[in-house]
């Protein structure tokens, strides 16, 4: 029997640590099919992330970020791009769902489709982490460190609570922007330019 140790977690978080050894991947994908009304994820130790669904304002701001997202990459074609559904098996083991990701075709091109409807076993070149109003800031940094240590390009970490924007690098400093306008992703994503206005607005 498999015991397993719940600790309780910030908001709407739940970690579950396995003390006989963590899930393999397959148990995994199964656990999370399993469980689809849950945001699950896994951390490099292997303790499962239990998160409940995001709130209405957080799906629209979500939303609206991927519908961007996607028309930049229709017209660019050099990539995919993938909602929060979506899970990456890290190098370093962990499995993450960012909230929007995208990753070139180059790349896509070495895994069949078969491998294509489990968690890829890659980190996404551009990665999006958007704070909603259970996420502690800190979380959310500690994972886009987590994302560039494994090999992302580019990642923004956009906070409507403090209406600002975090933008990662691989080798440089994280870049805070106070309530813009506008944040380009020149010239890892060409072209692509997310408005930001209706992200700021609490609501409609």
């Amino acid at each position: 029997m498999i015991t397993t140790i719940l600790t309780p977690a910030p908001a709407d978080r739940l970690v579950v640590h396995l003390p006989n050894g963590p899930m393999d991947d397959q148990a995994f994908l199964a656990f999370c099919e399993a469980n689809p009304e849950l945001r699950i994820e896994r951390t490099a130790k292997g303790d499962v992330v239990i998160m409940s669904p995001t709130g209405w304002e957080s799906g629209r701001r979500n939303a609206l970020l991927i519908a961007a997202l996607v028309r930049w990459a229709l017209t660019n074609d050099s990539g995919a791009v993938t909602d929060s559904s979506a899970g990456f098996r890290l190098p370093n083991g962990a499995m993450r769902s960012p909230d929007a990701a995208w990753v070139q075709r180059l790349r896509l091109a070495h895994f069949t489709r078969a491998e294509k409807r489990t968690f890829l076993p890659l980190c996404p070149d551009f990665v999006v982490e958007l704070r909603s109003e259970t996420d502690r800031r800190e979380d959310l940094l500690a994972k886009m460190d987590e994302y560039m240590a494994n090999g992302a390009q580019l990642g923004w970490l956009i906070d409507p609570l403090e209406q600002s924007v975090t933008i990662y690098r691989p080798g440089a400093a994280p870049v805070r922007l106070e309530r813009p306008a506008t944040i380009t992703g020149d010239p890892e994503l060409p072209g692509f330019t997310l408005e930001l206005d209706s992200i700021w607005e609490p609501d409609l």
